[in-house]
């Protein structure tokens, strides 16, 4: 049985996960550790240090031990917020202390974009603005065209993970664009795992969600696809990425 270890800071979402791994279909284990968040804030001062290497070591140990064949750093802008160079760094680093394949959410949009052959994207974040430029900024290094973007100004985690399917679909429809291939959700706090088919059907397009793209970044590492339409068009073919 493949096993992808994920590091989920703090508490708001996590629940994401097991419901992926049912829908999943059996045949893949997704264990979750919870790092310590320091503050919960999106603000980049906050954000940089939730990501730094001392926080994300602290819950190698427990994942290896649960069997992880790969780690994947469950958060998207406390990844996004080192740049892209910065990122690939905090990626290296925790590879290397897990002694794993290891990559991030951040990376996991990236390569989602590439997977299913789009070009322009619209991002739909709960972040405040400022954040949000910066996984623009991130985005756009990686080679791909953002059209939009889009804040929420939600500051914590914690509300975010309060938010249900309407929330989900008000953020999908006002971040949307006319010209953008797909609509990105980047937060790992947003509940996303039982909404994306409905999302899509109210959009018309492709959705990719963060808990959504983290265990198929996770699966990609171990070689492994998974064709499951319940978690969207991602999960719906064959990889397209080169």
């Amino acid at each position: 049985m493949a096993t992808v270890g994920f590091l989920y800071p703090g508490y708001s979402a996590e629940d994401d996960y097991p419901r992926i791994e049912s829908l999943l279909g059996g045949g893949v284990r997704l264990p979750l550790v919870h790092t310590d968040i320091g503050e919960d804030a999106h603000r980049v001062d906050a954000l940089l240090e939730m990501g730094s290497a001392a926080r994300l070591a602290a819950g190698v140990a427990d994942l290896k031990d649960q069997g992880a064949e790969a780690v994947v750093w469950s958060c998207t802008s406390a990844s996004f917020v080192f740049g892209w160079e910065g990122a690939q760094e905090q990626v290296r680093e925790l590879s290397a202390t897990a002694g794993l394949p290891a990559s991030s959410t951040s990376f996991a949009f990236a390569r989602a974009i590439q997977a299913l052959g789009a070009e322009r994207v619209a991002i739909a974040a709960t972040y405040p603005e400022d954040v949000a430029e910066y996984f623009h900024a991130f985005l756009k290094s990686a080679g791909t065209e953002v059209v939009s973007t889009c804040g929420s100004g939600i500051i914590t985690a914690a509300e975010v993970g309060t938010w249900g399917l309407e929330d989900v679909l008000h953020l999908a429809r006002t971040g949307d664009h006319s010209d953008a291939e797909v609509v990105l959700l980047p937060d790992t706090a947003l509940h996303t795992a039982a909404y994306i088919p409905a999302v899509e059907e109210a959009l018309h397009k492709p959705v990719l969600t963060a808990n959504q793209v983290t265990v198929w970044e996770g699966l990609r590492l171990l070689d492994r696809e998974i064709v499951r339409p319940e978690l969207g068009t991602l999960f719906a073919g064959p990889r397209r990425e080169g």
